[in-house]
């Protein structure tokens, strides 16, 4: 029996490769634990000559031999300045090399990560290669620095303190490993609260990577609200895991106080009891001086770099050096389905929708097959819902009920924002045409962004009917102003390029509504002949005449046929056909 096995924490992972990342640059430890020794002894004199300077010289009085003791102290601080100087030079020489070996990861897991995925790599790729290595590089700089210094403090503090009284430890060290254990124990849910942030802060890199990418695509398509929403949701996300990293701060905090600031409170109530049995005034000062000037700062900066620096470096390094989490996709958003070979198939199954929970649905219980390949045509009353069906296919609307599926797969529906990945799946074209400001073979090749042969920009051009319009505007190469194009024009170029994308279901919304009847046939016939699913929201009687089948929308309920079958089985259809007829609509 095969059981799950849970896959290790983000330090069981990281810290083997730590070992081998230090094992490698003993010298440079050494170097470091050489400077740190003289600071170890600025610690230990730093009391011990207090002490010795009360009880020996002052108390005493002789003034020359407490002077002298102090003058030692103030000796040991000039060495311990240049101890400090010699560990920041040594620094470099382990952190710089850690930066530059995560620079490297990143750079080739997504070189990797672009060929495997067709030329698109993560596009958090950008937040783990500036802020999250130049996060990692700061928090192991820092951590080095404060850990390597209370290590040695504190073995110069307990030090001094059992040279002045053993006595003293008993007072001091209880509280300090309460304190210290709480801290540690606060260790863990700090990383899983770091984890969250940056899954959060990767998210929204990823999100805002694809939105900027896609952002022609959200203005034309008319998704600008479902964009806000998504980008809005995981903004919340991470101030959520930000509030809840702060409240773990709050309880770090707390074991400062039990660890630093207990045991000054418990020697000066012990202070009694403790010259009952025989220490001296110059001890008492001597012990205070190293929980006040050393071991408490000390502390406090561990606790503060272990408790951000260090969880925050655990998971970077996790991140970095093992890939994202993985509910994290690797190429953007896993849930959108593959562009496929052939034509799709477009299933609806049992749809509802409505634009809002109380309003009446403008689809409902609507049953659908379109075949691979085949040329649908939609027709029905203004407002009866036709635009509606295509956004609900294209992914722009999420049913309310049933289920939409695009070559077998669940249409992702509006949290995914639209962007290319999408368009190679499929192509809609609403009524009122995006042109941006550009040349005019730009906007042709937008939706096809690794370039496309030059004759098969020309066959595009001449399939749809554009030859004319780019031979105006002075070929291909010519700079576009949408201002300057009529309604009709417009909707030429956006023919022209979703003709040429790789998309194998297009969708056309009123499309060539402000097309002539004869510039109507020409386009809409080339995508006919296209591979590929067309779905048309028809205005013209003649669309409905060029198509497979037409989907007579009512209200009530939705017909689907041909033609000829559906002047005999639909009034409405014929109302409609008559209308056509008369001109009126």
């Amino acid at each position: 029996m095969t059981g799950t096995r849970t896959r290790p924490g983000p330090a069981r992972r990281v810290l083997p490769k730590a070992k081998r990342f230090l094992a490698c640059r003993k010298r440079v430890l050494l170097t470091l634990g050489g400077w740190s020794l003289l600071e170890s002894a600025q610690t230990f004199l730093g009391g011990y000559s207090v002490a010795r300077a009360l009880d020996d010289g002052f108390l005493a009085g002789r003034p020359g031999v407490g002077l002298g003791w102090l003058a030692l102290a103030a000796v040991t601080i000039v060495v311990g300045g240049l101890a400090t100087g010699g560990v920041f030079r040594g620094l470099a020489d382990l952190v710089e090399p850690l930066r530059d070996g995560l620079v490297r990861r990143v750079v080739t897991r997504s070189l990797g990560e672009a060929v495997t995925g067709g030329g698109r790599a993560d596009s958090a790729v950008v937040s783990r290669l500036t802020h999250q290595t130049e996060l990692a590089r700061d928090s192991f700089a820092g951590l080095v620095l404060v850990a390597r210094s209370f290590v040695f403090t504190a073995a110069g503090a307990l030090l001094g303190l059992a040279s002045l009284a053993p006595l003293l430890l008993l007072v001091v060290v209880p509280p300090l490993l309460l304190g210290l254990a709480l801290f540690v124990a606060t260790l863990a849910p700090m990383a899983d609260r770091q984890q969250d942030f940056l899954s959060a802060d990767e998210r929204m890199s990823t999100e805002f990577g694809a939105l900027a990418e896609g952002l022609r695509d959200v203005v034309a398509c008319g998704a600008e609200r479902q964009a806000a929403e998504r980008t809005d949701a995981l903004i919340s996300a991470e101030v959520r895991a930000a509030r809840s990293l702060a409240g773990w701060a709050a309880v770090r905090a707390l074991a400062l106080g039990v660890a630093g600031q207990l045991p000054v409170v418990l020697l000066l109530v012990a202070a009694p009891w403790l010259l009952d049995r025989g220490l001296t005034a110059g001890e008492l000062l001597g012990a205070l001086t190293y929980l006040v000037q050393a071991l408490l700062p000390a502390l406090h900066t561990l606790m503060n770099a272990l408790g951000a620096a260090g969880t925050r470096l655990l998971v970077v390094l996790d991140r970095l050096t093992s890939g994202p989490d993985g509910d994290l996709p690797a190429h953007g958003d896993e849930r959108a389905p593959a562009a496929p070979a052939q034509p799709p198939r477009v299933e609806l199954r049992s749809v509802t929708f409505a634009y809002g929970p109380r309003a009446h649905p403008v689809v409902r219980d609507l049953d659908l097959v379109v075949e691979p390949g085949e040329h649908l045509v939609v027709v029905g009353p203004s407002g009866i819902g036709k635009s509606t069906l295509t956004g609900l296919v294209a992914g722009l609307l999420a049913p309310d009920r049933g289920e939409v599926r695009v070559a077998g797969q669940p249409v992702a529906g509006p949290a995914a924002a639209p962007g290319r990945e999408w368009a190679r799946q499929r192509v809609l074209i609403p009524q009122q045409a995006y042109v941006f400001t550009a040349t005019v073979r730009e906007n042709l090749l937008y939706l096809r962004p690794g370039g496309a042969p030059p004759e098969a920009v020309a066959a595009s051009v001449a399939a749809v009917g554009l030859d004319a319009l780019v031979e105006r505007l002075g070929g291909l190469d010519a700079e576009v102003d949408p201002a300057a194009l009529s309604q009709g024009e417009r909707q030429l170029i956006a023919l022209g390029r979703a003709h040429l994308s790789p998309a194998p279901l297009v969708l056309l919304d009123e499309a060539t509504c402000y097309l002539d009847p004869a510039a109507e046939a020409r386009a809409e016939r080339a995508f006919a002949e296209r591979p590929g699913t067309l779905i048309v929201v028809a205005h013209r009687i003649s669309s409905a005449r060029r198509a497979d089948r037409v989907l007579v929308m009512d209200g009530a309920r939705a017909v689907c046929g041909r033609h000829d079958e559906l002047l005999d089985s639909s009034v409405l259809y014929r109302d409609l056909v008559g209308r056509w007829h008369a001109g009126h609509v």
